[in-house]
């Protein structure tokens, strides 16, 4: 008896319900995409972490466009002494002749790059130190990193910097940025190996291991990943105190004097007698701008927890 074949059974591509969710789970997928990735979605999601991105921002901008912005040079001083706020100064002069307003513009430039690369490079020694010492737990490589790592905690860092910078007959930003670098990587490698030491037990380890994937390949691939948030946060609060660092500096008369930031403006306003004369504006400015600079990195790191705290969050 021969039997008439029967269509086959509608494939899952062709479920009507399959369908649907596959619609639904590609429309939140794209939904995603076009917010951002996730990390960046949460830090967003904190007024706090927004308000201080915008701040930076405008700090970022003011510093790429302070040729535009600043009406003169920086290190120009051709005007009269003690000017008063005018079209022409719109912050005045100092007792030298230069603008107010155009140092403060440009010192925006000097804060930013002592920052970025005072924070990456106390950063970038911090977490190889921390990482290798922490992976090689107990043995003679952990022994050394460690020791160096607590006698670098231990050495009081304000003493030890203004005596290099006092001795030293380089006093440029790249040198500055060197030795904030190198007094101040120790606090997060100390973090970082005690995070090490809990990840590197972990089944995913142990499973590179197995699959015969090399140390440095483990560590790049499998435990830094984890380690992004407090990488991060590790940078910016690195470089909040690189600029609060050269600030000082600055201010004590161990910086650059011949640059412009607004600490060697709080160091000339101080030395002039700048309140005396009547020109608060030019010990008043610069202050100002440190502590918005400060603030923004400060905001920003604020949302960078949120992403391993979920705790901390903000609703909406």
């Amino acid at each position: 008896m021969d039997e008439k074949s029967t269509p086959a059974p509608a494939s899952g591509v062709d479920d009507p319900a399959l369908q649907h969710d596959l619609a639904l789970a590609e429309a939140e997928q794209t939904a995603r995409s076009e917010r951002g990735p996730g990390w960046f979605r949460i830090i967003w999601a904190s007024k706090k972490a927004r308000a201080g991105i915008a701040l930076l921002g405008l700090y970022v901008l003011l510093a790429l466009l302070a040729p535009v912005i600043a009406p003169y040079r920086g290190d120009d001083t051709t005007f009269a002494p003690v000017l008063l706020p005018s079209a022409e100064h719109l912050m005045g002069t100092t007792t030298q002749g230069a603008d107010i307003f155009s140092q403060l513009i440009w010192g925006t430039r000097v804060s930013l790059i002592v920052g970025l690369f005072g924070g990456l490079f106390a950063t970038v020694v911090g977490l190889i130190i921390g990482l290798t010492s922490g992976y090689f737990e107990g043995t003679w490589i952990d022994d050394v990193l460690s020791l160096i790592t607590n006698v670098a905690l231990v050495v009081p860092t304000l003493p030890l910097i203004i005596t290099l910078m006092a001795y030293s007959e380089v006093r440029s930003v790249w040198f500055t940025i060197l030795i904030i670098g190198i007094i101040s990587w120790a606090g997060a490698a100390r973090s970082k190996r005690a995070l090490m030491i809990t990840l590197r037990n972990r089944d995913f380890v142990t499973a590179a291991k197995f699959a015969g994937d090399r140390t440095p390949t483990i560590i790049a691939r499998e435990i830094l990943p984890q380690m992004t948030s407090l990488t991060a946060a590790g940078f910016f609060g690195a470089a909040t105190g690189a600029i609060g660092a050269e600030a000082g500096l600055s201010f004590l008369g161990l910086g650059n004097t011949e640059s412009v930031s607004w600490g060697t403006m709080l160091y000339q306003a101080q030395l002039q007698g700048a309140l005396a004369q009547g020109l608060w504006v030019w010990l008043l400015v610069p202050g100002l701008a440190l502590s918005g600079l400060i603030m923004a990195l400060t905001l920003i790191n604020f949302g960078i927890d949120l992403i391993s705290n979920p705790h901390l969050r903000e609703d909406g």
